[in-house]
Parts: structure tokens; C-alpha cells; sequence
């Protein structure tokens, strides 16, 4: 080809590479906040690492971009300890003010939420929201007693204190909500001096942050936010995806559909629903790593799982599939516990959720076991001259799966088996044929014009 003719044709992809390279540079200087902006980070749900990451990696960002403040908006039941002492140290050592803003109304800073909402440089709440309640307790909502009880309620206590005695707010107003596991109203919050601005808005707390003076690393840093932008970043896609596997019922729903896709596959082998099954179950226990999991109600849960695999081999008239029905429901009403450090969420399956998956795993058995009953259909008939092993009546209707050459198999009675021609010509796959003996488990058949379906 001559030069010319590939430099026209090249033209275009350069043309095309160029503008892609153009948007790209577009795209991440949108993605920079703006030199003294404040920059929010809507953090809502589970504490997890993903979360951790996302505001470690948000808040040296927004430093690197020259921004005022960084304002976390936050809306949490609490969550990992690991992942909440990393956000607690992130907001300590933060580079640049950060501001903790429990809002919308009716969020919450509980557990995990107490612990980082003192940790900011300021504490913002709006009306209707609620901070508080980190007592430790048992994974079965108990208190922790004896020498183990002690030691973590002393190792939450001292954490706490660290933290308000840093950001100089109330000590006893802190442990109480360890010790007593108090919850305050932005108001009571306050009035004690836990809290620092109540806002209802994004505009209203950039406003009242102006002119406050904070300490950032042992520096006196006055806020200028009187008509800063304002620019919201939020988690990139991957983090959530990852983020949202803790929300209780995703991690639930997926841990249901994996079990689906297991059951399936054992009673109509595919591959596809086994490898879909499986990724559902790593889904959900990745979800179930952030979460209060309750063994007891997974055990519930495994057991229905086990009894609508015995119904699929055992003949019980569906008293299996009943009794696996009331073990899924109580186990997912029992899926997660109270909360066993002050910073675990507080979380449960939601019952519309369980009603409804409840409902949706009956009918599903219900059409496992319709498929498995219109399989067993096709009973089992003797031939002439074979003796010992499942057998096939004579002129039963087949169709070539892997091709006869003039040995492969064919589909009949809804099972594949192994099966030659009897005149030792070759067939190919999709062929119509019908039983004409059988020597062993290999089928001896022939070509008809019967259409016969592979499925």
C-alpha cells in the first residue's frame, strides 16, 4: 500500500486520538477543585476501608488543589473499628480544615459517626439529626462482661477522650456517649459544647464558617469561605460499587442470588448460573466483612440452602421446601447483631426486604421443583437384551448433541447420553434420530425427520 494511501487512512485515527486525549485533559481539570473552594464529600452508609480511602485520598486532593475547607457530609449507623481509626487519624492529621456536617435532616453520627464528627476541626449538625449511642456491647446486643468487658469498654473510653481532648470539646459529654450509650439532638449537642455550628444548608455552614479560626497541624488557620465556590466530589464509580456491597440488604439480596444461581446449577447443570451464583456469594461476603454478621442466622440460611438441595433428591411432597422457607425467613430476620464495638453499625435487614425475598424464594423452589417433577416424567422403561443401568424404550426421540462419528451422544428424556449410529454413518449435531436399541449405556440410534429440540 502506498504512503499516501495509509497516511489518509490513519488520519482519521489521529484525528479521533486527539480529541479523546482533549477530553481527557478536560474531564480531570473538572474533576480539581478550584483554588479556595470548599470542597463536600458526601459520605453516607457503612464505615468501611472504601470509605477511609475515599476521604484519606479526597482530603489530600483537595489540599493539593489550594482548597479553603473540606466538609464531610456525613449520614452513617457506625461501622468497621480498623477503617474508623484511619478516618479519625486522616482528620487529625489533615493537611487543611475539615469539617464534619451531619446532614441531611434526619441523618445520624452514630457509633463510628460519634468518633469522627469530635475528630474534625469543626462539628457541624443540621436540625433533625442525631449523634451518640457508641456503647460496646455482644455480638447478640449483651453487655460485655467480666475482664473482656472491661478492657474495651476502658480502650473506648480512652479513644474517645484523645480525640475530644484534641479538638478541645467536652470530655464527659463524649464518654457518656460510650458509658451511658447517650444520643444527643443537634441542640443538646450544642448546648454542652460538643457541636460547634448548626446548619441546614450547605450555604448556611460556608457562611458560618467564615472568620473561624481552627488549628491544622499546631498552625492557627482562619477560615475564608465568605463566597468560596462550593464543589462536590464524590466517590469515583469502583468505590461505589465496593461502598454500597454494606448496605445490609444489597449484601443480603446478593448473598440470596448467589445461593439461586448454586441451586440451579446443581439441578440443571450450565456453568453459567454456577459462575453467577459464586460471584453473588464473593460479593456478599465482602459486604458481610463491614457488617455485624450473625452466624446463627447464617447457619438458618445455610440449612434452608441444604434442604432445598435434599428436595431436589428426596421425595418429601415439599415439606423440605416449607421447612427450608422458614429457616431462610428467620435467618435473614437474624442475618446481623446488635453492634460489638462503639463503632459497628446498628443495622438489620429490612422486612419489606424479607417478605419479599422470602416470597421470591418459594416461588423460585416452586419452579425448581416444577422442572425436576416434568423431568422425572420420563420413566424408565427395559429393552430387549439389556439388563442393569437406566434404559430407554425403543423409538424414543433424540437429537444428536455432540456429533456421532459415529460415536458422541444425544438428547433424550431430558439427559444426555452416550449413543452410536447402528450402521456406523456419521450425524451431526441438531440431527433428529430415535432409539433403535441400546448395549449398555450407549444408545444405538438413527437418523428420522422428526424435529427434536437440544434443550
Amino acid at each position: 500500500m502506498k504512503p499516501r494511501v495509509v497516511a489518509r487512512l490513519l488520519a482519521p485515527l489521529r484525528a479521533a486520538s486527539l480529541v479523546c486525549g482533549l477530553l481527557m485533559l478536560l474531564a480531570a481539570s473538572a474533576l480539581g477543585a478550584s483554588p479556595g473552594s470548599v470542597v463536600v464529600l458526601p459520605t453516607t452508609g457503612v464505615v468501611d476501608q472504601v470509605m477511609a480511602g475515599y476521604l484519606r485520598d479526597s482530603i489530600a486532593r483537595a489540599d493539593r488543589d489550594g482548597a479553603a475547607a473540606v466538609v464531610v457530609r456525613l449520614d452513617t449507623p457506625g461501622g468497621s473499628l480498623d477503617a474508623t481509626r484511619e478516618i479519625v487519624k486522616t482528620f487529625l492529621d489533615a493537611p487543611l480544615p475539615v469539617v464534619v456536617w451531619v446532614a441531611p435532616s434526619g441523618s445520624r453520627a452514630a457509633s463510628a459517626g460519634t468518633f469522627m464528627t469530635l475528630a474534625a476541626h469543626v462539628a457541624a449538625m443540621a436540625a433533625g439529626t442525631n449523634i451518640g449511642a457508641a456503647t460496646p456491647v455482644t455480638g447478640e446486643g449483651q453487655d460485655i462482661e467480666g475482664d473482656l468487658g472491661e478492657k474495651v469498654l476502658n480502650d473506648s473510653i480512652a479513644s474517645i477522650t484523645a480525640i475530644a481532648e484534641e479538638r478541645d470539646r467536652p470530655v464527659e459529654w463524649a464518654v457518656s456517649t460510650i458509658r451511658d450509650a447517650a444520643s444527643y439532638t443537634v441542640d443538646q449537642a450544642l448546648e454542652e459544647g460538643a457541636v460547634d455550628i448548626k446548619a441546614g444548608s450547605i450555604e448556611e455552614l460556608v457562611a458560618a464558617l467564615d472568620g473561624r479560626t481552627v488549628t491544622v497541624n499546631g498552625q492557627q488557620v482562619t477560615l475564608a469561605t465568605e463566597g468560596a465556590p462550593v464543589e462536590e466530589l464524590p466517590m469515583n464509580p469502583l468505590q461505589q460499587f465496593l461502598h454500597i456491597l454494606t448496605d445490609p440488604n444489597i449484601a443480603f439480596i446478593l448473598f440470596t442470588i448467589g445461593f439461586y444461581g448454586l441451586i440451579f446449577e446443581l439441578q440443571n447443570p450450565n456453568f453459567v448460573t454456577g459462575i453467577l451464583g459464586g460471584i453473588a456469594l464473593i460479593l456478599a461476603f465482602i459486604g458481610f466483612g463491614s457488617l455485624p454478621l450473625n452466624i446463627g442466622g447464617l447457619i438458618l440460611i445455610g440449612l434452608a440452602i441444604v434442604l432445598f438441595v435434599l428436595e431436589l433428591t428426596v421425595t418429601s411432597h415439599g415439606l423440605l421446601t416449607v421447612a427450608g422457607v422458614v429457616c431462610f425467613a428467620l435467618g435473614a430476620a437474624a442475618l446481623y447483631t446488635e453492634p460489638g464495638t462503639p463503632e459497628a453499625p446498628d443495622v438489620e435487614v429490612a422486612a419489606p426486604i424479607i417478605i419479599t425475598m422470602t416470597l421470591l424464594t418459594a416461588a423460585f423452589m416452586a419452579m425448581v421443583l416444577l422442572a425436576a417433577v416434568r423431568t422425572h416424567r420420563f420413566a424408565p422403561m427395559t429393552i430387549g437384551g439389556t439388563s442393569g443401568g437406566p434404559t430407554l424404550p425403543l423409538g424414543t426421540p433424540a437429537a444428536v448433541r455432540r456429533p456421532l462419528a459415529p460415536t458422541g451422544s444425544v438428547y433424550a428424556a431430558g439427559e444426555e447420553w452416550t449413543a452410536r449410529t447402528s450402521d456406523g454413518r456419521s450425524l451431526e449435531r441438531g440431527t433428529a434420530v430415535r432409539v433403535v436399541g441400546q448395549e449398555g449405556l450407549t444408545l444405538l440410534v438413527e437418523p428420522t425427520d422428526t424435529s427434536v429440540s437440544l434443550a
